[in-house]
């Protein structure tokens, strides 16, 4: 089935893969702000806030990668992001791994006790946390620095532009 393409290369006005993980960025690091401050602060509603903000993230992290795989088999990358699409796309699989798992360990944690949280299940979160701005890292140098569903660079590479080579400089490859 072919869709008609927009001068991004995508069948719908706006990459629906940064909308959703856009959530799932912001509920990863709340989830951790509100329990870390609802621990200290000995507030109950926090570490409720941060236990459902988790929940919501690992679930729309499934939406994430579908739309995320959907919209990058759309691009027409330089070679040059070839690395940084391969390392965004492994993370983004390990995330789908650990999210729903550190939700469900927390989960089973909260229906024993819902007034604390174990260092064990911080400690992960917080690794998670790392993990997502990682990622972010490599999802803003896609799009900014490669320019994936970026309309001029989206234009050049339908018109065969795109250098096919990859730039040294970017690689690290660069040798004094």
């Amino acid at each position: 089935m072919d869709f008609p393409l927009n001068r991004a290369n995508l069948p719908y006005p706006d990459p629906l893969h940064a909308i959703v993980v856009h959530f799932v960025i912001a509920m990863v690091i709340i989830s951790f702000l509100f329990e870390v401050i609802g621990l200290i602060s000995k507030r109950q509603s926090l570490l409720n806030a941060g236990w459902w903000n988790l929940v919501v993230a690992a679930i729309a992290i499934f939406f994430a990668i579908l739309f995320g795989q959907f919209e990058i088999g759309l691009t027409q990358p330089s070679q040059a992001a070839q690395p940084v699409i391969d390392r965004h796309l492994a993370v983004g699989w390990l995330l789908l791994l650990l999210l729903p798992n550190l939700a469900l360990w927390q989960g089973i944690e909260r229906s024993r006790d819902r007034t604390r949280i174990s260092k064990g299940v911080l400690a992960f979160k917080a690794i998670v946390v790392l993990l997502v701005c990682y990622q972010f890292l490599l999802g803003t140098t896609m799009y900014w620095v490669y320019g994936l569903h970026v309309e001029p660079v989206s234009t050049a590479g339908r018109a065969g532009l795109l250098s096919t080579t990859v730039n040294p400089v970017l690689t690290g490859e660069v040798r004094q």
